[in-house]
């Protein structure tokens, strides 16, 4: 079942979907943290976790983290996310990454 906050965060992943300078983010979360998908990235298919002072690489299939260290709620919570939104994460990986 999913929470309000998960429901939000469907919904964030539609909207937020902003391109800067070579990085789609997808996800923000504790106005610090972002998931972002990075153009002219290298495989495996993998998002970044970044903000606060952290940089993680989250591979998308399976799910888990391949690089970095943050603090574990963080990591829970980003992984969480991208979880439940995999398929989407990489259908868009597809996309960049033909």
């Amino acid at each position: 079942m999913l929470t309000q906050s998960w429901r939000l965060a469907s919904i964030a992943y539609r909207q937020i979907g902003d391109t800067l300078g070579g990085m789609s983010t997808k996800y923000r979360f504790k106005n610090t943290y972002r998931i972002q998908l990075r153009e002219r990235d290298h495989p495996p298919p993998h998002v970044h976790l970044t903000g606060g002072g952290v940089d993680v690489v989250l591979r998308l299939d399976p799910v888990e983290v391949m690089m970095g260290r943050a603090p574990p709620l963080i990591i829970k919570e980003a992984l969480d996310w991208v979880s439940a939104h995999q398929a989407q994460l990489l259908e868009d990986w597809q996309r960049c990454y033909p």
